[in-house]
């Protein structure tokens, strides 16, 4: 694996919103990367439009490096009804959850990947509360049924700090279980410096995404979400930290505000470019 973060960079697929495979094809050749991380939901979802994503990419060049799946009734309006829905905790979407997992599971097999990535959701603090145990189990069932097709699963960061999830991860025990590391999360939550919890979490990371943010002002509140280079994540830090940790894996852009996504990833790209060599 070369040291240029530019050649390990990836697009999030979900950031450029395509109501089509053909039209994420268009958009990746605007933004001069060939390389995806790929929302599995819609391939599953709705196989009549998404069913051929593997032939249509192979025939131009572009590689998945990993999935993403998300989970049923995410809520991200606050802070608060995110802590209420997100991920795996929520009792009255699990079974609905435990089944869209083991069709993705599968369905990632499929198209050869070795990495999904989703939103576990807040994760207890305290090995006491009743709430980690369960979330241990659900989570060890996930990633075994991952496990034993080959594929790694990765938590997202930030909706804890980086010691409480190293300590859940640690509880977990599952070799193929580690984080798909997001600095600007770490800001938009306010969950603490980014740069030191990516140290914290150095032996878990198995991919990157490369999104920047601004912290709120009002305690609470979500963070802002801005272009990336232009936020408050210290990227110069950040790639000699993921250097100095011997990070191999890829590093995605994502975008999930604004209203010019293929033009904020080009700018993504290109800061990545002068900043990560």
């Amino acid at each position: 694996m070369t040291t240029s973060f530019k050649d390990r960079l990836a697009v999030c697929s979900w950031s450029l919103q395509p109501t089509s495979p053909q039209q994420l094809i268009e958009h990746l050749r605007a933004i001069g990367l060939s390389r995806v991380q790929l929302a599995l939901d819609p391939l599953r979802e709705n196989p009549a439009v998404w069913g051929e994503t593997a032939a249509l990419f192979q025939q131009a060049g572009i590689s998945i490096v990993s999935g993403m799946f998300g989970t049923v009734g995410e809520d991200y309006t606050s802070l608060e009804s995110i802590h209420r829905t997100g991920g795996l905790v929520p009792d009255d979407t699990w079974d609905e959850n435990w089944e869209n997992a083991q069709a993705t599971a599968e369905l990632a097999h499929q198209l050869g990947l070795k990495l999904v990535t989703f939103h576990a959701g807040f994760l207890p603090h305290e090995e006491s509360d009743p709430e980690f145990e369960k979330l241990q189990h659900r989570i060890r069932l996930v990633a075994d049924v991952f496990a034993a097709k080959g594929i790694d699963l990765a938590f997202e960061t930030g909706q804890e700090e980086a010691d409480t999830l190293k300590l859940f991860l640690e509880k977990l025990g599952r070799v193929n279980v580690g984080v798909n590391f997001d600095p600007a999360n770490m800001i938009l939550y306010g969950k603490g410096n980014p740069i030191a919890a990516l140290r914290t979490l150095a032996s878990w990371v198995k991919q990157c995404h490369i999104k920047d943010a601004n912290r709120t002002q009002t305690p609470g509140t979500w963070g802002e979400e801005v272009p990336s280079g232009t936020g408050q994540v210290d990227w110069k830090q950040f790639f000699a930290v993921l250097r100095e940790i011997g990070f191999a894996g890829h590093c995605c852009i994502e975008r999930e505000a604004g209203k010019q996504r293929v033009a904020d990833i080009i700018a993504a790209r290109k800061m990545v470019e002068a900043v990560g060599n």
